[in-house]
């Protein structure tokens, strides 16, 4: 079969600037779907990536791990999907499919997980992410979009979406309202709100600055807002919540933000920050409280969070992008200068 010429955009080393860039797509297996790509999210790691901040980055390097596309080719055994579907790929393409975690539904815990960017695959093939013309993706690592939420809308539940969503998932049910704290507001963040919210939390957003109030109150729809450097209104939430999802991607304290947790409440670690975080180990002791961590989520759970999102007619918060505005979006974005997450606009951008 002859190969197929992809069209993206890439990075060439640590300055992480991206620039058009073209690469054959790795052949495409009886098992497999070749997607055009319609939209893809912009995530806080992807910054870390291509500046070589986490793991240690192959170059070039095609970001993007939120990806909605059209099917326009299917392997001979592909039967999840036909021609003209639209579908989404998150961060991970591929697994052993064997290990306890990828029979438990579990695969991004696989050891031999393979990641949507920055990767390799069992051919020896790079992977190559979302900021590019079409993929071949397995389709066990393939979602289906709900007919009623727009591609664009479903970009971020792919990997901020259900990064937030799997954790909370275990409060779901309870018989009493659960006090849930949202730390940071960026993209993560926000669809934590407002997934908390459409759980039935009683929602409290934590930030480092005022800045964020009206937003957190007014348009998400947060019960309670408290500024991190205002030692009294920390105080007056002390012991107040069940669990505090930390999205926060760069370093910060975790004795402050573990005080507001009651006896048996959960710190969950969500973000993937480059240095260590430190903690004081009697903050935990006395009050029986954990920190957990949580890496995005199973297939399962993916599928799960897009069909939530629909059935409940809730709303992303995006600002769409075409690709060559893309190296502003990362500058913006680590500003925090976007409400909520930046969205390429792929198949209507110029990738040659």
């Amino acid at each position: 079969m002859e190969e197929r010429r992809a069209f993206g955009w890439a990075a060439r080393d640590t300055s992480g600037f991206l620039s058009p860039f073209s690469f054959n797509l790795r052949k495409m297996g009886s098992e497999d779907v070749v997607l055009k790509v319609l939209y893809c999210g912009v995530d806080h790691t992807d910054l870390h990536q291509m500046r070589n901040e986490i793991h240690s980055t192959n170059y070039p390097l095609v970001l993007g791990h939120e990806i909605v596309g059209e099917v326009v080719e299917l392997g001979s055994e592909v039967k999840k999907f036909r021609v003209g579907d639209i579908v989404g790929v998150g961060c991970i393409v591929g697994s052993c499919g064997e290990c306890l975690y990828c029979q438990s539904n579990m695969e991004q815990y696989c050891p031999k997980t393979i990641f949507t960017i920055n990767d390799t695959y069992k051919d020896g093939s790079l992977t190559r992410g979302g900021f590019s013309s079409a993929m071949v993706v397995h389709q066990r690592f393939v979602v289906r979009i709900p007919q009623k939420l727009a591609p664009e809308q479903a970009a971020p539940l792919l990997c901020a979406g259900v990064t937030a969503y799997s954790p909370l998932k275990q409060f779901m049910g309870s018989n009493r309202v659960v006090r849930g704290g949202i730390l940071g507001l960026g993209g993560v963040g926000h669809l934590g709100v407002i997934i908390a919210k459409a759980m039935g939390h009683h929602v409290t957003v934590i930030s480092s600055s005022n800045k964020k109030r009206e937003e957190a109150l007014e348009i998400l729809g947060a019960d309670a807002f408290i500024v991190s450097s205002n030692e009294a209104e920390m105080e007056g939430a002390a012991s107040s919540l069940d669990y505090i999802l930390d999205t926060v991607p760069a370093l910060h304290p975790l004795h402050s933000y573990l005080s507001l947790l009651k006896v048996d409440g959960k710190l969950i670690i969500v973000a993937a920050v480059p240095q260590p975080l430190q903690f004081d180990a009697v903050d935990i002791i006395l009050g029986k409280r954990s920190i957990s961590g949580s890496f995005i989520g199973s297939m399962e759970e993916t599928q799960e969070i897009l069909e939530f999102w629909a059935d409940k007619d809730l709303t992303t918060m995006i600002e769409i992008v075409k690709l060559d505005y893309a190296n502003k979006a990362f500058e913006r974005m680590e500003k925090n200068d976007v409400r909520f997450r930046f969205v390429v606009d792929v198949a209507g951008s110029n990738l040659e």
